[in-house]
C-alpha cells in the first residue's frame, strides 16, 4: 500500500510541478508588465525633461553669468537714413554704412538705417525721418537727394545732432548750419562717415 500510495504521490507530483511553474510564470509576467509600465513611465518623463530643456536652450536662456566678451555699446546711436534700395551692394548708402561699422568698432557707438519706401519724394521721406530723431540720434546721415534735403531743413531744429548729407548735388555752401557736413559719394565716403561719427562720440563725452 504504502509503495501503491507512493506511485500515486510521485505521479502527481510532475503535475503539481507543472501548476506551480506556470504559477511562477504568471507572476513574473505580472511583475515583468508592471516594471515595462514603469520604464515606459520613466522614459517618457525623460523624454519631456529632455525637451523641456532643448526649448530653454534655444529660448536663449542663459543659467550661467553674463559672456565677458559680449560688446558692450555706448548710449550713442548713429542712424542712416537711405533710398528705397537701402544698404544694397553698390549704392552710396552701402558705403555709409560701411563707414558706420568701422565707427562703431572704433567708438561702441550704437548705428541703424531705416529706408525710404513708396516714393522718393520729400514730402514721403519726411516722416521716416521723424522717426530716426524719435531714436535721438547723435549722428544722422542722410543718403540720397530727398532724404539729404530733408535732413538739412532738420539741422536747424536740432542743433546737437551732427548730420551728414550724401546726394552728390549739394556743397558745403549750400549748408552753412555748423552741425552739417556735406559728404560726396567716392572712395573716400566711408572715411568721412566714420570721422564724423568717431568726433561726435568724443564731444557727446560717452
Amino acid at each position: 500500500m504504502k509503495t501503491r500510495r507512493g506511485w500515486r504521490a510521485n505521479k502527481k507530483a510532475p503535475e503539481n510541478r507543472y501548476r506551480l511553474g506556470l504559477l511562477r510564470a504568471m507572476t513574473a509576467a505580472a511583475r515583468l508588465s508592471r516594471d515595462r509600465r514603469a520604464w515606459i513611465a520613466a522614459g517618457a518623463v525623460v523624454l519631456v525633461a529632455v525637451a523641456v530643456g532643448a526649448g530653454v536652450h534655444l529660448a536663449g536662456r542663459q543659467d550661467g553669468p553674463p559672456d565677458t566678451r559680449a560688446r558692450q555699446y555706448k548710449e550713442f546711436d548713429a542712424c542712416l537714413l537711405t533710398g528705397d534700395k537701402g544698404i544694397a551692394q553698390g549704392t552710396d548708402a552701402a558705403s555709409a554704412w560701411q563707414g558706420m561699422q568701422r565707427a562703431s568698432l572704433q567708438t561702441r557707438a550704437r548705428i541703424n538705417y531705416v529706408p525710404v519706401t513708396g516714393a522718393q519724394s520729400s514730402a514721403n521721406t519726411q516722416p521716416f525721418l521723424n522717426s530716426l530723431m524719435q531714436r535721438h540720434c547723435g549722428v544722422l546721415i542722410a543718403v540720397g537727394t530727398p532724404q539729404a534735403r530733408v535732413a538739412h531743413e532738420a539741422a536747424a531744429k536740432h542743433p546737437e545732432v551732427r548730420f551728414v548729407l550724401v546726394d552728390g548735388a549739394s556743397s558745403a555752401a549750400d549748408h552753412k548750419a555748423g552741425n552739417v557736413t556735406v559728404a560726396k559719394p567716392g572712395d573716400a565716403l566711408p572715411e568721412t562717415v566714420a570721422d564724423a561719427i568717431k568726433r561726435a562720440v568724443d564731444a557727446s563725452g560717452q
